[in-house]
């Protein structure tokens, strides 16, 4: 899981980003509204934690410009244990769950999992499906009609975000972005290498799920149509 925590206070951010990754979390840092809004917009995260008093832009106005943007992107917000008001403010802007400073790690922690056991309309039991394409994302198995392929970890990890971005296009800076990081090395051909291996084993499954490339733009998962356009 990649989390964005935007919060000024920098010693306690760097503590908490610490013992997050600890727990095997991938976590990016800003000390600003600004800079946090900047980061949030890019879709890369799976979890934002927020706090409320935040110099150029506060919480609140982060959390709200997110949510009119459609960005769905969970919320965990930080207030302050004497303002009920701003908790309520949070929780009515969009956000999805709160901690009142000052708080135990091990209570964040425990929050940020149950958010993670919630179920979108597309994961049930664990396991992605688009059309008649399923993915368990925790065994790496793809599957189509009772045929199945052990896909390697990073053409899993590719598939799982192609997977839930559909019918949205993903490019592929946001790919390297979400699966790589910021400060890989990593290119666009790497990226291409991995969809190449991908579309054959999806062939060999014969699901009507392909990927399709969309120039200048990245690629986006749909489900194919025969000759008389019907999917």
């Amino acid at each position: 899981m990649r989390v964005l925590m935007i919060e000024d206070e920098k010693y306690m951010a760097e503590a908490i980003a610490q013992v997050l990754r600890k727990h095997h979390y991938s976590v990016d840092l800003a000390y600003d509204g600004e800079n946090g809004l900047d980061f949030a917009v890019t879709g890369i995260y799976d979890l934002i934690i927020l706090d409320i008093m935040l110099p150029k832009l506060d919480g609140i106005q982060v959390l709200r410009r997110l949510r009119d943007e459609g960005i769905a992107i969970p919320v965990i917000l930080l207030t302050a244990r004497d303002a009920p008001e701003d908790k309520v403010r949070g929780l009515d802007t969009g956000a999805d769950d709160y901690l009142a400073k000052p708080f135990h790690t091990g209570e964040l922690l425990a929050r940020i999992r149950a958010l993670g056991r919630r179920t979108p309309e597309w994961l049930r039991d664990g396991v992605l499906s688009c059309a008649d394409l399923e993915l368990n994302p925790q065994t790496l198995i793809c599957s189509c009609n009772g045929e199945e392929i052990q896909l390697p970890l990073k053409e899993a990890q590719v598939l799982e975000l192609l997977m839930k971005s559909s019918p949205r296009i993903v490019s592929k800076e946001h790919m390297i972005d979400k699966l790589w990081g910021y400060d890989t090395e990593a290119e666009g051909n790497r990226v291409e290498i991995h969809i190449s291996l991908l579309r054959k084993k999806l062939n060999r499954l014969q699901t009507k799920v392909s990927i399709e490339t969309v120039r200048h733009a990245g690629y986006v998962l749909r489900q194919r149509r025969d000759e008389t356009g019907n999917v």
